[in-house]
């Protein structure tokens, strides 16, 4: 995994300034580089991670994603995957749809009809409607490839549950916060979204996030 992204410092400052709650946490949770938001830069171990990990708990999750890896001889490429089994697959822990949605994906990398190297240059927005083309991808999961794999700066994801949580926490709202709040929050974090959401996944969760 890489270090931290380049903007990261200069994101801190911002958001001190802009925000009394935000300055308070990035206060409050100062971790070394190569603990914030890393990347692997590597869109297709993320999109199977992703497509694995839906509607189950973490725990459960990593269980089967080390099992799928192994499945992979430690190599999760789309060639290796196109290769396993439906049966194999499914003995790693995933359900049907979950398999389809891997099996699609591998298929897609392997004959170009879905090409990675095209997303940095798209907008976030261009970025989340081709992500979400693809076959178990949501807009959720979507944004979280743009933050966690691409680093993007100034992702809100706005239908996450732990995100939501944080800011009826941080800012003494109810759950679920007013949505026109949520907007204002955006409006006043960007353009460094991003890094706002990972102080604030913090705050709710010891352990800092990684994808």
């Amino acid at each position: 995994m890489s270090n931290s992204p380049r903007y990261w410092s200069t994101a801190k400052k911002y958001l001190s300034k802009k925000d009394k709650t935000m300055s308070a946490l990035i206060k409050k949770y100062k971790t070394p580089a190569e603990t914030v938001l890393t990347s692997r830069k590597d869109v297709f171990f993320s999109l199977c991670k992703s497509i694995i990990g839906q509607q189950i708990s973490v725990a459960a999750a990593n269980a089967v994603f080390l099992k799928f890896k192994k499945k992979c001889k430690n190599k999760i490429t789309a060639k290796i995957v196109n290769k396993l089994t439906t049966t194999q697959l499914k003995s790693c822990g995933l359900s049907r749809q979950k398999v389809k949605g891997i099996k699609s994906l591998a298929k897609q990398v392997i004959n170009k009809t879905f090409n990675p190297k095209l997303i940095p240059k798209m907008s976030d927005e261009e970025a989340i409607i081709y992500l979400s083309e693809l076959r178990q991808i949501g807009r959720w999961s979507a944004e979280m490839i743009l933050l966690f794999t691409y680093n993007r700066p100034n992702i809100w994801p706005i239908q996450d549950i732990g995100l939501l949580r944080a800011i009826s926490k941080n800012y003494n709202k109810k759950y679920l916060p007013p949505e026109n709040y949520v907007k204002l929050l955006n409006k006043k974090f960007s353009p460094f979204c991003s890094v706002a959401t990972w102080y604030l996944w913090r705050s709710i969760d010891p352990e800092p996030i990684q994808y």
